[in-house]
């Protein structure tokens, strides 16, 4: 028996909304009322007029500590598992294909009436983290960066584990 995990979920959403309300009220106790600022804090307005045009002094940025480097050891460590897990996942993907199973992604299940195509879709995967990964570093998210490696490394892991337990 399946079970309808949005509607178990639906079921309650009164009760979820007001625990999200209820936990949302600590934060809005934190703000400053403007009441509670005392008259004396306010500094005195000066009687000369502030000039017109303030000089401005040049600032000089130091450089920022050398960037990393994409490919570094930890990158490279976890491109090649995400590729070892895609190809460990492509090949009992087929062995279960061949032996009558079901591809239960709907995205990879396009690709599974032919060998090559399926070997495409989990080559695109990889190379897909890959470049995902170097958008994020371009772009400074650097834990993001590690974690689409991650995310895939344990996607494919989990892949693999089910196919192996249903054969």
């Amino acid at each position: 028996m399946r079970t309808n995990w949005v509607g178990a979920i639906l079921k309650y959403r009164a009760a979820i909304l007001l625990a999200v309300l209820g936990l949302c009220r600590p934060a809005v106790s934190q703000e400053v009322s403007m009441a509670l600022l005392r008259p004396e804090g306010i500094q005195p307005v000066a009687m000369e007029p502030a000039p017109i045009v303030k000089t401005v002094q040049p600032v000089t940025f130091t450089e920022t500590p050398s960037h990393r480097r994409f490919w570094d050891r930890e990158n490279s460590i976890l491109f090649a598992t995400s590729a070892a897990f895609s190809a460990a996942d492509f090949v009992v993907t087929k062995d279960n294909l061949h032996n009558g199973g079901q591809e239960l992604n709907p995205v990879t299940r396009a690709f599974t009436s032919s060998t090559p195509a399926l070997a495409v879709n989990f080559a695109g995967e990889t190379a897909g983290v890959i470049g995902l990964s170097y958008f994020f570093h371009k772009t400074g998210h650097h834990k993001l960066e590690r974690a689409i490696s991650m995310l895939n490394i344990g996607a494919s892991a989990s892949a693999v584990t089910f196919d192996m337990a249903h054969r």
